[in-house]
């Protein structure tokens, strides 16, 4: 089931209200999420995987093409699929080519419009018009901070899946394997203590992970595009990065329920949004020109 929205629309929010569990890091700052993270639900009668998907938006370098791609790859093959609507910004609706796509799959599309706790009125009662007209589809009403109609959505949503056996084991709550949480909690700490271009221009890669140390141990790089991005991230005297290492080191903690040493280095990888072969060492699946 794939979560799909504009970026900073609340997808990341509602995936891990929906699950329970704080899998997918959450920020005040659009295009937090750059792949997808897949979070399972399971209960006696059902088994739902969602996948959060970055945001939909217009990608202006390689990057952003590639966190499309992920998101439109999600729409259509999922078994159903959920537009996540922001009344705070009732105007930044999906672009064009995803609004076709959403229409063509209109029998599997659900729609929510978020963030209804502080949301205007009108704005709600605008983007419920604009679901009903544009996609044919009435919109629920859900916050994914306070919970409000999360879990009747999470019924309407377990009720139109298909049948079938489950697909992992019943205490599983999650998919990617635990180095990628830990690289995703040290972005996310990145993204809350730095401003400006930083957080957009970082991306982290472990390195080492040692389960079995007491504590457990972890070497993670954050690369940055460019030398002058660097020192702005390691602080006078290394400031930045030891109060950066202790946010994340207590996001890991609390994640992996025990110690953990975590070592971090700084590293410049130029220019690494717009290069396949950087994105690519990165891991991230990077779409054909």
């Amino acid at each position: 089931m794939a979560l799909v929205g504009r970026p900073n629309v609340g997808k990341s929010s509602l995936l891990n209200a929906l699950t329970g569990e704080v899998l997918s890091i959450v920020t005040p700052r659009a295009q937090t999420t750059r792949e997808r993270v897949v979070g399972i639900f399971t209960d006696d009668a059902t088994q739902m995987v969602f996948v959060d998907t970055p945001g939909l938006l217009e990608p202006s370098y390689l990057l952003q093409r590639s966190m499309l791609e992920a998101a439109t790859t999600a729409a259509r093959e999922a078994d159903l699929v959920l537009l996540l609507l922001d009344p705070l910004r009732p105007e930044e609706l999906p672009p064009e080519d995803s609004v076709r796509l959403l229409q063509a799959r209109a029998d599997a599309l659900f729609v929510a419009i978020n963030k209804v706790d502080v949301a205007g009125p009108a704005d709600v009662e605008r983007l419920e018009r604009w679901s009903e007209e544009v996609l044919g589809r009435p919109a629920r009403r859900v916050s994914a901070r306070t919970g409000e109609g999360v879990p009747e959505l999470r019924d309407a949503l377990a009720a139109a899946l298909p049948a079938s056996p489950f697909l992992y084991p019943a205490d599983d709550v999650a998919v990617q394997p635990v180095r990628f949480f830990v690289a995703e909690f040290v972005r996310e700490a990145v993204f809350e203590l730095y401003e400006e271009e930083i957080p957009y221009a970082t991306v982290v890669k472990v390195e080492e992970f040692r389960e079995a140390a007491d504590p457990v141990y972890v070497r993670a790089t954050i690369f940055v595009e460019r030398e002058s991005q660097k020192p702005i991230l390691l602080g006078r005297g290394g400031a930045g990065i030891k109060r950066l290492g202790q946010a994340a080191r207590a996001k890991i903690e609390s994640f992996l329920g025990t110690r953990v040493y975590l070592d971090l280095w700084v590293k410049v990888l130029p220019g690494w949004r717009r290069k396949r072969s950087a994105l690519e060492y990165l891991g991230y699946a990077v779409p054909e020109e």
